[in-house]
């Protein structure tokens, strides 16, 4: 049709798009369809390669990155490491024992520059382990604490060798050098504690051990005076220690002055030198005011000497320091121990006997710190017997581990006595009255203050529980009238003889010298009850449960005056409150039993 349109340009394709192509137009398709083929597979390859290329890319840059990190890495820790080392340095107050100059004779015995350095070094960490003070470490002028070290020197440069120049340079070591050299047939001795000068001390051979021990002791003296002085006391060098802390008084440091003066006191107190002890107690509280070492011997002092009133005062004080932020003048251990004994001592003062286990349990968790777990473990045998538990009493003793001396045996053996007396078993402490008589004659001046005011108020009462009291009173006669225990047994032996005029002395005189305890107002409640003065005893029993609200005793003998008075319902009501601080008290479960049957349906 002449009408019909023409394709324009190639008339192959003209002909193939109008179908027309034939053969030749089906060869010219096959190879427009290799062509392009061959163009697919080479755009594939091309983007397979670039895709390698591109995971190459990302691989190095990857490890550029990792190779960078660790690089920043590596200087980070170089940083901080040369950081710590500089803190390190900067706050080395160690001690360091650098090797001795030694005769060759002795060193071809084996007795090197480095062995009598390890030896030094040994009886120093020695003193330091005889040396337990509440005083905290970092209070010393020159503390080395614990940190005592051999050094000896490497040859060469090393990492080391730059550790210990770091610390020589920036540290505040205090560094031991020494000598031993012959003196004719002997040997001297001489430990240097930095600059200053030291003693020498001569021997023979055989006397190395004793020399090393005195220069150890030398060395503790120049960089520890106060610690020396702790170890001086604790090894009976008493008059030696005695001089230590007075130079201490006159020339030391505001807080030395004021830690010298407490281990005067332990001193005096020791030779039973109350005013004496009073008084420097008194200057450490001047020299240091709120000083809680003042406050805390103050309370033992005055328990020591049975002044109830005084040291009740005093352990009031104490805890409440104690319940606060650590001094920093006391270590760690210090602090937590006299905490929970102060607060112990002062439960078992007002009768809340429950709380003093419970701190007596915490006490019993910590380190053994003066002797803390043992005394501990003693007081939970005593305490169960206030508590009138003679079951739970006895499993405590049976409990404390082997005595580790004669001294810890008779000790233990004494709690125990005196344990049963309280549960009105007086027979173990009069079988062991000579023992104890002995051993507390061993004790120098401090033993009659112990045996007149803690042993014999006790042993005179046991008499009396035996029906002797003939001797009772012979022996608690003896005993002095400052003390409120003996007041107290005065007041019991004539209630036990049904000496009314007598016990309401003695109890009046031991209420009006210690007011603030529940004790004496309850013995005297007790007497009264006994004597059938019932309006009295309630008075005495409202005023000791207000001195001591969780004492159990004035509780359950209020619950009996009401329980005579008919009032069953009011004295059952005591007896359950009663029940609260005292469960396993037998007698009153009996009371008690009594008095819900009285107004049972």
């Amino acid at each position: 049709m002449a009408d019909d349109p023409q394709p324009a340009g190639n008339p192959l394709a003209g002909q193939i798009a109008l179908g027309q192509g034939g053969a030749r137009a089906d060869a010219f398709l096959d190879e427009q369809t290799r062509l392009a083929r061959v163009q697919r597979e080479q755009i594939e390859e091309e983007n397979a390669t670039r895709r390698r290329l591109l995971k190459i890319e990302h691989a190095s840059a990857l490890l550029k990155l990792g190779l960078e990190l660790s690089l920043a890495a590596i200087a980070a820790v170089v940083i901080v490491g040369l950081g710590a080392a500089l803190w390190s340095a900067a706050n080395d107050n160690g001690l360091v024992v650098e090797s001795f100059s030694v005769p060759p004779d002795l060193v071809q015995r084996g007795i090197t520059g480095d062995v009598v350095a390890a030896k030094l070094l040994d009886r120093l960490s020695s003193l330091q382990q005889q040396t337990q003070s509440n005083r905290a470490a970092s209070s010393y002028a020159n503390n080395w604490g614990s940190d005592i070290k051999l050094q000896i020197p490497d040859t060469g440069v090393s990492i080391g060798e730059f550790n210990r120049s770091l610390h020589a340079w920036l540290g505040r070591q205090t560094r031991i050098t020494g000598e031993i050299y012959r003196v004719g047939a002997g040997i001297a001795v001489t430990a240097r504690a930095g600059n200053r000068a030291s003693p020498t001390f001569t021997g023979g051979d055989a006397d190395l051990a004793k020399l090393m021990q005195k220069a150890a002791e030398s060395v503790y003296r120049a960089t520890q005076p106060y610690r020396y002085a702790v170890y001086l006391a604790n090894v009976n060098r008493t008059k030696e220690a005695e001089a230590l802390y007075q130079q201490l008084i006159a020339t030391g440091a505001p807080i030395d002055r004021a830690w010298a003066l407490i281990g005067l006191e332990n001193i005096y107190n020791n030779r039973a030198e109350y005013h004496r002890a009073v008084a420097a107690l008194d200057r450490a509280l001047d020299v240091k005011p709120g000083f809680v070492m003042g406050y805390i011997n103050r309370a033992g002092l005055e328990g020591q000497f049975q002044h109830d009133e005084a040291g009740l005062a005093w352990q009031r004080k104490a805890a409440s320091v104690l319940g606060g932020r650590r001094d920093s003048d006391m270590s760690e251990i210090g602090w937590a121990t006299s905490s929970l004994q102060a607060q112990s001592s002062l439960a078992g003062n007002l009768g809340d006997y429950q709380a003093q286990l419970r701190y007596d349990r915490r006490l019993q968790a910590l380190p053994d710190f003066n002797n803390s777990v043992e005394n501990a473990r003693q007081n939970d045998v005593t305490t169960y017997a206030l508590l009138h538990d003679p079951a739970a009493s006895e499993a405590a003793f049976e409990a404390l581990p082997p005595p580790t001396s004669d001294a810890s045996a008779l000790q233990r053996n004494g709690t125990h006595a005196l344990a049963r007396l309280l549960l009105d078993r007086p027979e173990m402490l009069l079988a062991m009255r000579v023992q104890f008589d002995a051993a507390l004659a061993k004790f120098g001046a401090i033993g009659p203050v112990i045996a007149s005011r803690q042993f014999w108020p006790f042993a005179a009462y046991a008499m009396a529980l035996k029906g002797d009291f003939k001797a009772a009173h012979k022996l608690v006669d003896k005993t002095p009238i400052d003390c409120n225990q003996c007041l107290r047994a005065r007041g019991g032996i004539d209630t036990l003889e049904r000496n009314w005029g007598g016990a309401e002395y003695w109890y009046a005189r031991a209420a009006r010298d210690a007011p603030s305890a529940p004790f004496a107002w309850s013995d005297w409640g007790r007497m009264l009850l006994k004597k059938g003065d019932l309006d009295r005893a309630i008075s005495m029993f409202a005023t000791a449960h207000a001195r001591g609200p969780h004492y159990a005793d004035p509780l359950e003998m209020w619950g009996e005056a009401l329980l005579r008075r008919n009032r069953a319902r009011d004295a059952a009501a005591k007896f359950a409150e009663a029940a609260r601080y005292a469960p396993n008290w037998k007698r009153l479960q009996w009371q008690w039993g009594l008095a819900r049957a009285r107004f049972a349906p």
